[in-house]
């Protein structure tokens, strides 16, 4: 266990999230996230939600430039709950958000470096982050 680490970080993760470049992509997947047919690289979270796993990645990942977040868009369009917790995981609002339809969110996941698959059970609970540019630490 590390300080300041949040524990929803596992080290695994963590590995992956430190390898990952500038725009490289990590998806944060619901239960029902078809993630090990789209992944390459799969880290499973069970018993946990996609805004708290979102929100532990936030901590130690800057988001890209707009859009840095991606969410799969509801079949009607609507703003879901969960989404919003979302939003507010990623530091981001419904404004710089891309809602991307079910299926051509699956096509732009394939892309995505790495995938975790959380426990959450609500439907459209996927979000893309899109990784920034880390600082610098200075002398």
């Amino acid at each position: 266990m590390l300080e300041g680490i949040d524990p929803l970080l596992t080290g695994e993760l963590l590995l992956h999230l430190d390898r990952m470049g500038h725009s490289d992509a990590v998806v944060v997947a619901d239960a029902h996230f078809p993630a090990w047919a789209l992944g390459a690289r799969v880290v499973d979270l069970p018993g946990t939600t996609t805004p708290d796993v979102l929100a532990a990645i936030r901590s130690v990942v800057p988001l890209d430039a707009a859009p840095g977040l991606d969410l799969m868009a509801s079949a009607d369009g609507t703003v879901l709950d969960v989404q919003r917790e979302l939003m507010v995981a990623a530091g981001t609002e419904e404004e710089t958000t891309r809602f991307v339809e079910r299926f051509a969110y699956y096509d732009v996941a394939k892309s995505a470096y790495l995938m975790v698959r959380t426990g959450e059970t609500r439907k459209y609970g996927n979000a893309l982050l899109r990784k920034g540019v880390v600082g610098h630490l200075s002398a």
